[in-house]
């Protein structure tokens, strides 16, 4: 009984921190439509070019960290040691509070050096700017991994909830006064990165009050028993790169991006103003992306954790029926979030962003959505049984092999290249992930009866979809202003493309209803594909 009941919430707790990344995630996402939209491309570009900085340190620091910490002090209490509890968490806090003090140093004092390195000295005082977010991370991420080791994800869950709503909204009405008020980007630029420190302070207030509500403990003479410290420095370092180092990847990537494609544009020829725009538009992909994950990889690693759970287990059913799943789902749904955004996205271009320009260079990005969704998936179930030295190796060396692809396509084919060596650098990453996780288990993801399904599904899909859009824009709604009818194409071209994928998966029975039953939601999917096939 006590262990369905730890089971039950651990799943409730893992189920609600899927839903708090989810909102975080589209409004990550979701924001930067209107930003754009009161910046423009250039002080797209500007943004754009300096928070990878900030989201990888974050990412690392206030993630990475907390579930570390939070593993470290759950294996302490269960060996029956709680009493070293208090000098494992003053370690932990000391040793992320001196490498945050080292990362504030590096971003504030190399800003100079760091925007030069970039090709555009003006950023510098965004750097400056987001890199006070850094000096939080410490108590953040201590807070984090205290609630989470005692079970608590709640307060978790509701913390990246507030953090993300402050920081939007900061940055959001932040810069929509720098903007109404001075035509100076690089200013709206650093209010939104100073957005990123109240959303972060917000965070740790928010968790200091729950906490000393509720976990805060009287002192009291506790055993004392000296621990070593190089075991705790080094189990927080291995486990906290490896719990946010596929989260990390799309960052890094961003990173290389800030880097490379705004000097090579200069490099080869195209004046600074028109480089900033290319760059801008080329960083619509971003959000893009960004939804597309959340749309195709969440269903999937919401049933990651029972990987995890069954990994060792001897008896009952085995961890692989939901790898099999776990892949079946991601990779569905994200050809489907791929496609379906490729085929409407010259429409879905101008009703975010104001224009279509680019759109082909968006299209080739938009393709990630297939990449990414696929090496997420298989690095937590890889994660999930403990092998992560390896796909970590494989991350690095995509992140590595963007950078070169980027040097010898972007000077030919401009952010186009781009596009293109961020697709096969993540195709590379894919290729040796899944060859390394076919060498540990012997299984099949899926019979080719699947991958007919999602084929034709998916044809059909793009078919009417693309007929329906060329329709709609030279004869249902060529009478509305341009914005509008790229509105009205894009949401219904969408709701279209959704039902026939959704009927069609339903009819072939891609994934069958038991399984449906696995996932978030799935109740009604397998009660509608019953029902669809019930003359079969």
């Amino acid at each position: 009984m006590s262990n369905d009941w730890n089971m039950k919430t651990y799943m409730k707790g893992a189920a609600m921190l899927t839903i708090a990344a989810i909102i975080v995630k589209l409004l990550s996402a979701v924001y930067r439509v209107p930003f754009q939209n009161l910046v423009g491309d250039e002080g797209f570009y500007i943004y754009q070019q300096v928070y990878p900085f900030i989201g990888i340190i974050t990412t690392w620091t206030s993630y990475g960290f907390a579930v570390a910490l939070s593993k470290i002090l759950s294996d302490y209490k269960a060996s029956g040691k709680e009493y070293v509890i208090p000098q494992v968490r003053k370690i932990a806090f000391i040793y992320i509070a001196i490498l945050s003090i080292l990362f504030f140093i590096l971003l504030f004092f190399g800003s100079g050096f760091l925007a030069e390195a970039m090709g555009d000295p003006n950023l510098a005082r965004l750097l400056r700017a987001g890199s006070y977010v850094i000096l939080l991370m410490p108590m953040l991420a201590v807070l984090k991994g205290e609630f989470q080791s005692v079970g608590r994800m709640g307060p978790v869950a509701y913390a990246q909830i507030v953090e993300q709503v402050v920081r939007v909204s900061v940055i959001l009405v932040g810069t929509w006064i720098v903007v109404s008020q001075s035509v100076d980007l690089y200013k709206a630029g650093s209010t939104a990165m100073y957005g990123a420190v109240v959303g972060e302070f917000a965070g740790v207030l928010f968790l200091s009050y729950l906490y000393w509500r509720t976990l805060r403990q009287k002192n009291t003479k506790n055993k004392i028993e000296g621990i070593s410290l190089w075991p705790i420095v080094k189990d927080l370092t291995i486990i906290s790169i490896s719990a946010s180092i596929s989260a990390l990847l799309f960052l890094l990537l961003q990173l290389v991006d800030s880097f490379t494609v705004f000097q090579l544009l200069l490099e080869n020829g195209m004046e600074k103003q028109a480089a900033m725009e290319k760059k801008g538009i080329y960083d619509r992909g971003q959000p893009l992306v960004q939804l597309g994950i959340v749309i195709a990889s969440t269903l999937s690693l919401a049933i990651v954790p029972l990987v995890a759970n069954r990994m060792n287990k001897e008896t009952g059913r085995t961890a692989i029926p939901f790898m099999q799943l776990t892949f079946r789902v991601a990779f569905t749904f994200s050809i489907a979030a791929a496609l379906g955004l490729i085929v409407v996205l010259p429409f879905v271009n101008e009703m975010l962003f104001q224009t279509r320009d680019e759109s082909f260079t968006l299209m080739v990005f938009s393709v990630q959505i297939v990449w990414m969704s696929l090496i997420l998936t298989l690095m937590a179930m890889l994660q999930g049984s403990g092998k992560v030295k390896v796909p970590t190796l494989f991350l690095i060396l995509g992140v590595c092999s963007k950078w070169l692809l980027n040097g010898m396509l972007i000077p030919a084919y401009g952010v186009l290249g781009s596009a293109v060596a961020g697709n096969i650098s993540l195709i590379f990453v894919f290729g040796l992930m899944f060859y390394y996780f076919k060498k540990s288990w012997k299984i099949r993801f899926a019979p080719i009866a699947f991958y007919k399904g999602i084929a034709i599904s998916s044809i059909t899909m793009v078919a009417c979809v693309t007929i329906y859009s060329l329709v709609a824009d030279t004869i249902l709604f060529d009478w509305l202003p341009e914005r509008m009818q790229s509105v009205v194409i894009s949401l219904s071209a969408v709701m279209l493309g959704a039902i026939i994928f959704i009927v069609s998966l339903a009819r072939k029975r891609v994934i069958a209803e038991k399984e449906w039953f696995l996932l978030p939601f799935g109740r009604r999917m397998a009660t509608y594909q019953l029902w669809l096939n019930k003359v079969k």
